[in-house]
């Protein structure tokens, strides 16, 4: 039951983060959030903990916890490292590709697909990101996938807020694509493709959106408004 109100809570707060419901750097009072939820402080702080480990949240001793603040700089900054990243992982992909590999790739591009059609946000932008992750598992460079990792939990919070559903589908598409010029052998045109792809994924965020509020309890309630409307 414990672990059931926590996955609650954690589901709610992301919702309202990743919908673009809740602000910045709000601040998530442990008290307003049991009573809004009916649970103890223990069950919120877990829920808080679980989304700090995912970056959404940010816990600040004697502060509190506060909803994460995306940086555009860093983001824009996270994909020039990328690109410098890609380029080589993709001439590496392609040059030990096997059809084990592409199989492997085709079905995580699957998984993504079927996220973006069921709009989970937070399950596509996740998928997403893992398939340059996969990768570099896949050619057995885990310093690189272990890097990718890091690059891609600095934006999180960024891609998730502002990456479009039409973008994220784009992105899905030309996963896909790459994975099929992987599979023909040509080097050049797939690095020119991943290049391509890194400028679409970071062009599809959408940074002009509305400003979302500070009101934890708004927030909340806009987001279970729209989960029983749809």
């Amino acid at each position: 039951m414990e672990a059931s109100n926590t996955e609650t809570i954690v589901h709610a707060l992301t919702r309202a983060i990743v919908e673009h419901r809740l602000r910045p750097g709000s601040k998530l009072a442990e008290q307003a959030l049991a009573d809004h939820f009916s649970v103890s402080r223990t069950l919120v702080r877990q829920a808080l903990f679980q989304l700090s480990q995912k970056r959404l949240v940010t816990l600040e001793p004697a502060r509190g916890a506060f909803v994460a603040s995306p940086s555009t700089e860093e983001a824009r900054q996270v994909f020039q490292v990328r690109r410098m990243l890609e380029m080589e992982l993709t001439r590496a992909f392609v040059q030990s590709a096997t059809p084990a590999k592409l199989a492997t790739l085709r079905e995580h591009v699957a998984k993504e697909q079927a996220a973006v059609a069921r709009e989970d946000i937070a399950d596509r932008t996740e998928l997403l990101g893992d398939f340059h992750v996969l990768m570099a598992e896949l050619i057995g460079n885990a310093v690189l996938a272990e890097v990718l990792r890091d690059l891609l939990a600095r934006c999180a919070i960024a891609t998730l807020m502002y990456q479009s559903s039409s973008a994220a589908h784009d992105s899905a598409a030309e996963h896909q694509a790459l994975i099929e010029c992987f599979a023909t052998g040509d080097v050049a045109q797939a690095i020119q493709l991943m290049r391509e792809h890194l400028d679409h994924v970071e062009e599809g965020l959408n940074l002009d959106r509305p400003a979302p509020t500070h009101d934890v309890k708004q927030a909340l309630a806009q987001a279970e408004s729209a989960r029983t409307a749809t």
